[in-house]
C-alpha cells in the first residue's frame, strides 16, 4: 500500500470515530433533556434522591421518601436513582454529589433550592418543602 493510501485510511477511521462520538454525545443530550421533562411535571417541586439501594442511610430514606410523597400528592415528584447501578452511575456526576444518599430539590422550574447529604429526617424536609410552599 502506499503512504498515501494508508494516510486517507488513518484519516477515514478517525472522521469515524469522531462521527461516532458525536453522536452518542447528542443521545447522551437529549436523554438528559428527556430525564429533565419527566421531572419538571406540575408539580412544585421534584425531590430527587441520589443513593443505593446497598447503602444503610439510603435504606432508612425509603419509608421517608414514600411518606413525603403520599403527604404532599402530587405537589411533589419523588425520584429515586441508584447510583451505584451502572445505567444510573451518571447521575452522581450530573448532580456533582460527594456522598450518598444526597438529596437534591428542584423548583417547578428545575431550579435547585436545596440540597442535603446524609439521612434527612422527615419532619426537616416537611420545613423545608412549607418554606417552598408545598403544605
Amino acid at each position: 500500500m502506499s503512504k498515501k493510501l494508508v494516510l486517507k485510511n488513518e484519516l477515514l477511521i478517525v472522521l469515524i470515530i469522531l462521527t461516532l462520538l458525536l453522536i452518542t454525545s447528542c443521545k447522551a443530550q437529549e436523554d438528559s433533556n428527556d430525564k429533565k421533562k419527566s421531572i419538571l411535571s406540575n408539580a412544585k417541586v421534584t425531590f430527587i434522591e441520589l443513593g443505593s439501594v446497598n447503602c444503610i442511610p439510603c435504606k432508612q430514606m425509603q419509608p421517608v421518601m414514600r411518606a413525603v410523597e403520599k403527604k404532599y400528592g402530587d405537589q411533589i415528584n419523588v425520584i429515586f436513582y441508584d447510583v451505584w447501578q451502572p445505567e444510573q452511575k451518571h447521575y452522581a456526576m450530573e448532580y456533582k454529589i460527594k456522598l450518598i444518599p444526597t438529596q437534591v430539590f428542584l423548583d417547578e422550574n428545575g431550579k435547585e433550592f436545596f440540597r442535603h447529604e446524609g439521612f434527612f429526617p422527615e419532619a426537616e424536609i416537611d420545613r423545608i418543602l412549607e418554606k417552598h410552599g408545598l403544605n
